[in-house]
């Protein structure tokens, strides 16, 4: 009886570190490793990693369309590297990214409005209420749309070298999703009609054909929500929207541009969003 007893002992010390494990690793992830895992609803699956301690900041990097994990490291400014030691930082990989792990209907009627819903549904699932957002490229619609969808939510928010329609040239954001997302996205999923993806962009990027896509300029006018805009001037990332947001949002700030050369004033712009954020952070929230 007593090998059996050994045996009955050592599975039940494997059972309970196996129960422990995730505790362990919601450890390791406030010490500075990444955490990542998955969050569903419904038919949509988004992928998503946390590192970092603090108060939350939701971050989602560029890359259009296909907005993903991935990007970070090639980012302008990688925030879940430089902002690891002064906030709980959290991204995701946006759905139906191609390289990403985010899966979920192609939501024709309200696309701006399902991004919103995946990032909100997120901070649900993890519990949070109140968070900083940092958007850069798409990331600066998201935010927009997310301080309309949730202004009692989104603390402030960076907006960092946003798209923004192009008057000399209407359909760039358009023709680069068309050409690269959907051409990509339909040889993974060729059961989704073209007709389906060209009504999403047209959704996307041509029913509001102005500003930033997902809100109007009377909303931006009317937003209280603090922001910082780090303007950028590329054919998707028109500098002219960068200055608009800037100029019609009251309570808006706006960096130099150009802000991201030589290092030293790169440097400098990242310790600015970092003080611009702390000084935004709610008196009772976690340091």
């Amino acid at each position: 009886m007593a090998p059996i007893r050994r045996d009955v002992l050592a599975m039940g010390a494997a059972v309970t570190a196996m129960a422990a494990a995730p505790r362990a690793i919601a450890q390791q992830a406030g010490a500075g490793e990444v955490n990542t895992s998955f969050y569903e609803k419904g038919n949509v699956r988004i992928r998503y990693q946390e590192i970092g301690s603090g108060f939350p900041l939701l971050a989602t990097p560029g890359g259009g369309l296909n907005s993903r994990l991935a990007n970070w490291p090639n980012a302008v400014i990688n925030v879940m590297d430089v902002f690891k030691n002064d906030f709980r930082c959290i991204t995701m990989d946006q759905r139906n990214a191609n390289g990403g792990e985010s899966t979920g209907p192609i939501p024709v009627d309200d696309p701006w409005g399902a991004f919103a819903d995946d990032q909100l549904g997120l901070m649900d699932h993890l519990g949070i209420r109140q968070f900083f957002f940092f958007g850069n490229c798409i990331g600066g619609s998201f935010a927009l749309k997310l301080m309309e969808r949730a202004p009692d939510r989104v603390v402030a928010g960076v907006l960092s070298q946003p798209v923004g329609h192009r008057t000399e040239k209407p359909n760039v954001l358009y023709d680069i999703s068309r050409d690269g997302w959907a051409a990509e996205y339909r040889k993974r999923q060729p059961q989704v009609p073209m007709e389906t993806i060209e009504k999403y962009l047209h959704n996307l990027y041509r029913v509001r054909p102005d500003f930033v896509y997902s809100v109007s300029r009377d909303f931006v006018r009317a937003c209280q929500t603090p922001m910082l805009v780090l303007p950028d001037d590329t054919e998707a990332h028109a500098y002219q929207a960068s200055v608009d947001i800037a100029s019609l949002a009251p309570n808006a700030e706006v960096t130099v541009y150009p802000w991201n050369n030589p290092p030293e004033l790169k440097a400098r712009t990242i310790n600015r969003v970092r003080t611009f954020l702390k000084a935004h952070r709610p008196a009772t929230a976690p340091r």
